[in-house]
């Protein structure tokens, strides 16, 4: 989920590609260490871990939310932690801290939401990030777990790099392309890279659960495992991509002679349930379905492991991919 919505010209020219089709098993993993966890036991957000953002500008995205760092759009209960987006009303400031301007002007939208980070708190460089959790349904709905760079090394989005472990757009709604007779029922993993818009670049691919049914019916794991020069993509403990060095870059001076940067460099992570946007609503019934609200991303934990043979790079942890040897 870029917050610089320039790439989505292309994004949304691609979203009729072919869904990613399973391995028939995930690589063998061994030696992580878990590091870091939230398994929202609570009552409340855990704020040693977490910073709500706290913005209405739409992500770069033209989505239609403000982020608030209120109990109806951010909750912890029953052991999952649940972002909420309602139609209502709302204005508030228009960028978060890290980019805004001085004085950051008020925006009004008419939808709210939730979105949380680790900004500031944590961050990781190679590790395995793994989570469970039951996106929404709905025209509109694109919740997402995704990463950023604590500290951008190459220079401004998109040279330092982003990762989306998870995006789910408009699940549910029609798609004509789609298996299982659900609509669609396909996810989002992607990478960008490369130079400053309109020079910027992206790899993604799509997944569809192996049944066909909607990921929006029940709870499923999400993990990435990324390490020097290569990252991937599982789900429900199945690979479905994998991502190597050669298949990425970053433009910036900083970078050059550096094969895998821009990824080695520490990212944190963030949920968030976005609503509309220019990917969500160029795309199936288009706009904002009238009886999507209100939606809700419900994430039962996060966790975040390193590897303790190789904290270094990573690379021990994971079992070398076909063709490497």
């Amino acid at each position: 989920m870029t917050h610089i919505g320039k790439y989505l010209l292309a994004a949304v020219a691609a979203w009729a590609g072919s869904t990613a089709a399973y391995a028939d098993a995930q690589p063998s993993s061994t030696g992580w260490k878990l590091v870091w966890a939230d398994e929202f036991n609570g009552t409340e957000l855990d704020r040693t871990k977490w910073k709500p953002e706290q913005s209405c500008w739409g992500g770069g995205n033209f989505e239609r939310q403000c982020y608030t760092d209120r109990t109806k759009n951010i909750r912890v209960s029953d052991g999952v932690l649940r972002l909420i987006a309602h139609k209502e009303r709302f204005t508030g400031p228009d960028r978060p801290p890290e980019i805004a301007d001085d004085p950051n002007p008020r925006k009004t939208q008419n939808v709210t939401s939730g979105k949380i980070r680790t900004l500031g708190l944590a961050s990781w460089k190679y590790g395995k990030v793994e989570f469970r959790a039951k996106p929404p349904k709905g025209q509109g709905t694109w919740p997402a777990v995704w990463m950023m760079p604590s500290d951008n090394r190459y220079g401004g989005w998109p040279r330092s790099g982003e990762i989306d472990i998870l995006e789910g757009v408009n699940l549910g709604a029609t798609c004509t392309v789609c298996e299982g007779n659900v609509g669609e029922n396909r996810m989002i993993s992607a990478l960008h890279f490369g130079d400053f818009a309109p020079a910027n670049k992206f790899r993604d691919t799509r997944v569809a659960l192996p049944s066909k049914a909607l990921p929006s019916d029940d709870f499923h794991i999400w993990t990435l495992e990324w390490a020097e020069g290569l990252m991937r993509f599982s789900l429900d403990g199945r690979l479905y991509w994998e991502v190597k060095a050669d298949q990425w870059e970053s433009a910036s001076p900083l970078a050059k002679g550096n094969d895998v940067a821009p990824f080695d460099q520490p990212f944190y992570i963030m949920a968030n349930l976005a609503i509309g946007g220019r990917l969500s609503e160029e795309n199936n019934d288009k706009g904002v379905a009238a009886d999507t609200l209100p939606a809700e991303f419900l994430i039962d934990w996060i966790r975040i492991y390193q590897c303790a043979e190789d904290p270094d790079k990573g690379l021990a942890c994971l079992q070398k991919a076909k063709g490497d040897e």
